[in-house]
């Protein structure tokens, strides 16, 4: 008898809601509210006041003009605008980010997911007038530096073998930097960065560290923002480009609905970004 009132409530329950809440309506409410950060400033052009503190932490602070202070506070489009490709077509999946950050893309496709960090790293330290720490590595290991590219020395390369040779004349403009950096797009990725860079560990993290997975191909994000609370816990924004070449996203976390979008951040784990899955976790540094 219990089980027969029960079943006829339950009955009854559904006809109200369908006659007042189509049920379409229901599911579409339900899949956006759990699918919605609801830290979320949506008037805000900027990382920072992209995304609010969780309860019970605080921003980690970091000297003005340093590198994390630069990420922190980088610009991003309008709330909703959506993830472009180089050639101008919108990229197949739109629901795993939260704002477009202010970088110019590239119609030549070069710029995927590593070149996007390099670029923003790049484009800090010739704001910062410390051009001559521009450099990186070619997945062949030979070191390419942005001071012997202005000089007019171009790479020759046979293979895994590369050489440079002074065949330009000297040129130190910003055309030229992104012309450089074009070159390193081409020769360089996730696997160069990944040989290359220091390595880090999870407690020691801090903003403009990168979670990577080496490889042809591999992926890899940015730290972009840090929050900590009383016992130290940390929690953490990133951003990524991709492949194809596209709008540099600041993305979710889909899989912690209680921090979206914040992600804590260990070692040696299996973690979800946006529509990539690191199969382990390995920390990286630019010098």
């Amino acid at each position: 008898m219990k089980k027969i009132l029960t079943i006829i409530s339950i009955v009854i329950i559904l006809l109200v809601i369908y006659q007042f809440k189509p049920v379409e309506q229901t599911v579409d409410k339900v899949i956006a509210y759990t699918s919605e950060p609801s830290l979320i400033n949506k008037d805000s052009l900027s990382i920072k006041s992209r995304v609010n503190i969780p309860d019970g932490y605080k921003r980690v602070r970091y000297p003005k003009g340093s590198f994390e202070e630069y990420l922190r506070n980088y610009k991003l489009k309008p709330y909703g605008t959506k993830i472009i490709n180089y050639d101008n077509t919108e990229y197949f999946w739109q629901g795993g980010h939260i704002g477009i950050l202010e970088v110019p893309v590239p119609k030549n496709g070069l710029q995927q997911c590593a070149d996007a960090l390099i670029r923003i790293r790049s484009e800090y330290l010739w704001d910062k007038n410390r051009k001559n720490e521009i450099g990186f590595n070619f997945t062949s290991g030979h070191y390419c530096s942005w001071k012997k590219y202005a000089e007019g020395y171009r790479p020759k390369i046979n293979g895994s073998k590369v050489s440079f040779h002074k065949t330009a004349a000297a040129n130190y403009s910003k055309d030229n930097f992104y012309k450089y950096l074009n070159l390193i797009y081409t020769y360089s990725g996730t696997l160069s960065l990944y040989n290359e860079l220091k390595s880090v560990k999870a407690k020691d993290l801090k903003i403009g560290d990168m979670l990577i997975k080496g490889g042809t191909p591999g992926h890899i994000v940015m730290l972009c923002d840090e929050v900590v609370n009383d016992k130290g816990e940390k929690l953490f924004l990133l951003f990524q480009g991709n492949t194809p070449a596209q709008s540099v996203h600041l993305v979710k976390n889909l899989e912690d609905d209680a921090h979206n979008p914040w992600y804590k951040l260990e070692d040696d784990i299996v973690l979800g970004v946006s529509n990539y899955t690191f199969g382990s976790t390995k920390y990286v540094r630019f010098k």
